[in-house]
């Protein structure tokens, strides 16, 4: 028994070192279209830090030429504000990105839905490549959503925003990644 409770003591931090360290290893390369998944909007309709500082990121991959169009995706939650309407807002009047190269998913109220939504409104307009931005903890799986959702091409970088929540949110990443590669999610 206690050799099994190693063992899977192990594994487990062996997959949280996987994601952690895939999710900090930037693979920023040119692409058709940056994707910013959404996150919390504080209840006065202003993005929370973790939203911001992925909305910063693309900002910044933006103005270095990364990619010449941005998804902003999120649906509308307990606060009553649409995620995606705010992250455009947010780009457009904090960041001077023009309203044109903002795609919004009004939908995207999963990692999952955000993947098909996005693979979708890629098809339409003849875009083939993505660079995903968001938490280090959540790239593994928004690369493989997207990949799963007909998205050929996908590149990551994470937000420079780190708090101790972080610690939760690995834990679900612990069981909502293999549940993406069995298909239960």
């Amino acid at each position: 028994m206690k050799r099994f409770v190693v063992t899977v003591a192990c594994l487990v931090l062996l997959g949280l070192i996987g994601i952690v360290v895939d999710g900090l290893r930037d693979d920023v390369q040119v692409s058709d279209v940056g994707v910013v998944l959404g996150s919390k909007v504080m209840p006065d309709g202003t993005p929370s830090d973790r939203l911001r500082a992925r909305l910063d990121k693309a900002a910044e991959l933006y103005r270095q030429r990364k990619f010449k169009r941005i998804i902003v995706s999120g649906g509308t939650g307990a606060e009553g504000f649409n995620e995606a309407q705010v992250m455009a807002a947010y780009l457009a009047d904090r960041q001077s990105i023009s309203r044109t190269a903002i795609f919004l998913d009004e939908h995207g109220n999963t990692t999952e839905a955000t993947a098909f939504n996005t693979a979708a409104m890629m098809k339409a307009n003849g875009l083939k490549s993505a660079l995903v931005v968001t938490q280090f903890f959540h790239v593994s799986r928004s690369r493989y959503a997207l990949h799963r959702a007909g998205v050929e091409t996908v590149n990551s970088a994470h937000a420079n925003y780190f708090e101790a929540r972080d610690l939760y949110s690995l834990g679900r990443e612990m069981f909502a990644l293999p549940a993406y590669w069995i298909g239960v999610l």
